[in-house]
């Protein structure tokens, strides 16, 4: 991998996600070598993927290059590469640019889309976890209303403006929101010359209630919020197959569609290598201690999404969410230092700080540890979090000027197939291969 050879303790962190980073900004400039491994050169905002996909944002404003956040960084090294697997005997990591010793490593690989074994739902249905997902998306949908414009047949152009989005977390309710405000105040200056109001945003949750990690009152004010915005909810309903074009279910439900969003569970994200007893393999999680060491390596750390630290408040460990990683990644980072100074580290405990959720315009829904909120003050929390949330300054702007005009001008003009996407077989590639 072309690492200059040191005498200091040599740190490697694979990934380059909230977690991954918020490690590397703690061990800056502390005297140890860092080498961090991605797949992608850029760190990405996943929870305003959704805007990505619906023309809000241009991905550009949610990403920010690795290396420009490190660059400031004494002996500090990025390498663009897949990692394969790693050599636990011989303390390497291999990846399909050459191999790399470490002294102590960092697992923070995240979470990929978790179709619960269903290869043809995997084949099929479209999934959003980056970027290029979220591009892809946003072509599709496009390519389908141009194609409606097109045919003459009214089951085929029912099928290309119908949309499923399984699965009603925090993504799903607000990919939904956001369809169906385009079909409210865009689609249909956009194409005059197709019937809109024939357009369904369909969204399908397996439980008996939205926003299910959420409060009750959130997930009962979400769903006020999406039925009058015309999203029509199907609880307790869940898939079983689909085949590019009808969607069946465990009850008489079907579904005809062209497009089916898969939003419906993630699971770990992977590195082969390690013990079986080190793994969570229904969701392939992986164990950690309380101080987010794996389970039988002491100089092996996973955190994040792909990290299950099991604890009397989580037992299944902490939700796959960006707080725990964020605040694992800052702790983590003290640690190892702690560690190599041979001082006693300091164990994870977990501060919820709440969660929250956009429906749309003037609609979100907060839940802090002691207020539940929810309508248009909720919405400008919401857009303050994430917006402070952002890195770099010019993100920040970027986003909060785009904000305005959508909002000034109720659009949004990320409505560009910049590059067609047309679906490929699953002997081809992987859903989270791009």
């Amino acid at each position: 991998m072309n690492i200059p050879h040191t005498d200091l303790p040599r740190i490697v962190i694979i990934g380059g996600g909230f977690a991954g980073i918020e490690v590397a900004k703690e061990l800056k400039n502390k005297k140890v070598q860092v080498v961090l491994l991605d797949k992608h050169n850029y760190n990405t905002f996943q929870p305003l993927l959704y805007q990505v996909a619906t023309g809000g944002l241009e991905a550009g404003s949610i990403a920010f290059p690795i290396r420009k956040i490190i660059h400031e960084c004494d002996d500090f090294y990025f390498r663009l590469t897949t990692v394969q697997e790693i050599d636990t005997v011989n303390k390497r990591v291999i990846a399909e640019i050459g191999t790399l010793d470490y002294d102590y490593l960092v697992i923070a690989t995240g979470s990929k889309t978790n179709y619960f074994g269903n290869k043809e739902i995997k084949r099929n249905s479209m999934a959003m976890k980056t970027i290029p997902q979220s591009l892809n998306i946003r072509s599709f949908v496009l390519e389908n209303f141009e194609q409606a414009v097109l045919t003459k047949d009214c089951e085929e152009k029912n099928s290309l403006i119908n949309f499923v989005i399984v699965g009603a977390g925090p993504t799903g309710v607000e990919l939904a929101g956001a369809l169906a405000e385009m079909k409210k105040a865009i689609l249909q200056k956009d194409y005059p010359d197709l019937d809109i109001t024939r357009m369904e945003i369909n969204l399908i949750q397996s439980g008996d209630r939205i926003l299910n990690t959420m409060s009750e009152k959130s997930s009962a004010a979400a769903e006020k919020f999406l039925l009058k915005l015309g999203v029509k909810i199907w609880k307790n309903v869940r898939v079983t197959n689909y085949d590019g074009r009808t969607i069946t279910t465990n009850s008489d439900l079907s579904f005809e569609t062209a497009t089916l969003i898969w939003t419906a569970g993630v699971q770990g994200s992977l590195v082969s290598g390690l013990s079986a007893d080190a793994l969570v393999e229904r969701v392939e999680r992986i164990r950690v201690n309380q101080y987010n060491q794996v389970k039988g390596y002491d100089t092996i750390f996973a955190i994040g999404d792909i990290a299950s630290m099991e604890t009397e408040n989580y037992p299944e460990g902490h939700p796959m969410m960006a707080q725990p990683a964020l605040q694992q990644g800052k702790l983590l980072g003290k640690n190892i230092i702690k560690l190599i100074q041979n001082q006693e580290m300091k164990p994870f405990e977990y501060k919820d700080k709440g969660s929250m959720a956009t429906i749309g315009r003037n609609k979100a829904v907060v839940d802090l540890p002691n207020y539940h909120f929810n309508g248009v003050f909720a919405w400008f929390v919401w857009m303050f979090i994430h917006l402070f949330s952002l890195i770099g300054f010019k993100n920040k702007a970027v986003v909060f000027l785009t904000w305005v005009y959508n909002y000034i001008h109720f659009d949004r003009e990320g409505r560009l197939i910049i590059r067609p996407y047309k679906k490929r077989t699953f002997t081809s590639f992987t859903s989270d291969e791009i």
